[in-house]
């Protein structure tokens, strides 16, 4: 028989008892000095911390990225050469739920990937969507309320929704996707997902290219209808974590294609739309995609709140021949998740061991709550110094960026080229009789309690698509 592991206090001192408090006499109140009682009860209190504002619900996992093919005339990071295996770590989650929402709701899925590359971290934050339901990120503060809960019913309002979708046109090519058969995933294994945003790679000679991220899921696409989801939500609420732990747990494993398509810089400006919008697609057909690897997800977490709830993502993390673009949602984004992160974890959150680099960290950031690393000793904190610590890397900057225009607040709705509809209309388009017909039903069931006006503005936006 086991020995049992002995009880201790927060810093190791053993505990006598841990079920009766010390009392004044056997039926007396309780006495302030019993310290352990108040650890216990201090440290419960205290053992929340803010759930994510979007994104609330979510699992994980580790993995691996293998690179199959070479893509080097495009990028120079290491991450992307021929051969290169990455590990990695994933988080899927919905978007508008909170931390008690079930799994098999009709949303989005978030998908952030943290890969720990010989460079640093590289963070794709992504959805289970090519586009978004907005360009510009002033509006990003808005979507969230819009899909939360309405302040004065403290529930989910599709009045709220489809008030605010249909006010910004181009939202309907998400909406059309969230409204089809895909907007209910059977699985995070039986999904496609996407960096969304145009990013930038540059190769070896500093020469920058374009590039969208896709990761096709080899499962196979398969998804759940309205009836089927609410029959799951009633009897397992975490329906998707559990899929995906127990397919991992019994050694299938599941795997995603990688792709990128690739535009060049002269094709940027000459093409026919906004490629920096993540309202818009780039069509495969004009730009191809290109395969890149095999993703795979292989090891489950050993600890939720420490590896999947304290996960911290964000755009900005990027590696060498990996870079932004005037993306305006892409732009805010670098901003906010990281700002976000340090509000919900603190400052010191890439410290905790599924955030941390595996590569050696030297940086001027210094003290903050938790830090708990050293705080680098007694090396200078300042920049320039005399001493070697640490020098800036010029070889890995990333070409300039020729730029054009005022400085305004410009309205993409003002540019002659901007169509809101065409994507959606081309969706639709594609699809067989039988998931047009899913669409239709899914569309009039959400949208049902809606007032009038705002089922004539959708309805709108579906006639000039």
């Amino acid at each position: 028989m086991n020995e049992y592991k002995k009880l201790t206090n927060e810093v190791g001192a053993p505990v006598a008892d841990n079920e009766h408090s010390i009392t004044a006499g056997p039926r007396g109140p309780v006495v302030m000095q019993d310290v352990w009682l108040m650890e216990k009860m201090a440290h419960f209190n205290r053992e929340v911390i803010p759930e994510r504002r979007m994104h609330a619900k979510g699992w994980g996992a580790y993995g691996k990225l293998t690179v199959t093919n070479d893509i080097s005339q495009y990028t120079k990071a290491k991450v992307l050469q021929p051969g290169a295996v990455t590990e990695s770590f994933t988080r899927f989650s919905t978007v508008a739920g909170e931390r008690g929402a079930a799994d098999c709701e009709r949303d989005i899925r978030g998908v952030a990937t943290k890969f720990y590359t010989e460079e640093g971290n590289w963070d794709l934050v992504g959805n289970n969507t090519p586009t978004f339901f907005i360009r510009d990120v002033h509006n990003f503060s808005d979507l969230n309320r819009a899909v939360k809960r309405d302040p004065r019913t403290g529930r989910r309002s599709a009045q709220n929704n489809w008030d605010f979708w249909t006010l910004l046109p181009e939202s309907f090519h998400q909406r059309t996707i969230v409204m089809s058969d895909r907007g209910i995933p059977a699985s995070f294994r039986h999904m496609h997902f996407f960096g969304e945003h145009t990013f930038s790679l540059y190769n070896a000679k500093n020469e920058r290219f374009w590039c969208k991220f896709h990761f096709y899921t080899q499962q196979g696409i398969k998804n759940l209808s309205n009836e089927e989801a609410a029959r799951i939500n009633g009897m397992d609420r975490e329906y998707h974590g559990k899929d995906l732990y127990e397919s991992i747990e019994k050694g299938d494993f599941p795997k995603w294609t990688m792709y990128i398509q690739i535009m060049t810089e002269e094709q940027a400006k000459n093409h026919y739309e906004n490629p920096f919008d993540i309202t818009k697609i780039w069509p495969k057909g004009e730009f191809p995609l290109i395969e890149v690897g095999v993703y795979e997800l292989n090891r489950n977490p050993e600890n939720y709140f420490a590896e999947v709830e304290q996960a911290a993502f964000t755009p900005a993390h990027v590696v060498p021949g990996i870079g932004f673009s005037p993306d305006r949602f892409l732009q805010g984004r670098l901003f906010a998740y990281g700002d976000a992160q340090r509000y919900r974890l603190g400052v010191n959150h890439n410290q905790i061991p599924v955030n941390r680099a595996k590569v050696d960290v030297n940086e001027y950031h210094r003290d903050g709550a938790m830090r708990v690393d050293g705080n680098y000793g007694s090396t200078p904190a300042y920049t320039p110094n005399s001493y070697g610590y640490w020098t800036a890397q010029p070889e890995v900057m990333e070409p300039p960026l020729d730029l054009e225009g005022a400085m305004y607040r410009y309205d993409p709705k003002d540019d002659p080229t901007d169509d809101c509809f065409r994507a959606g209309g081309n969706l639709w388009r594609l699809l067989t009789e039988d998931k047009k017909q899913i669409l239709i039903d899914n569309t009039a069931a959400d949208i049902a309690p809606v007032t009038v006006n705002i089922k004539y503005r959708h309805a709108v936006h579906c006639y000039l698509a």
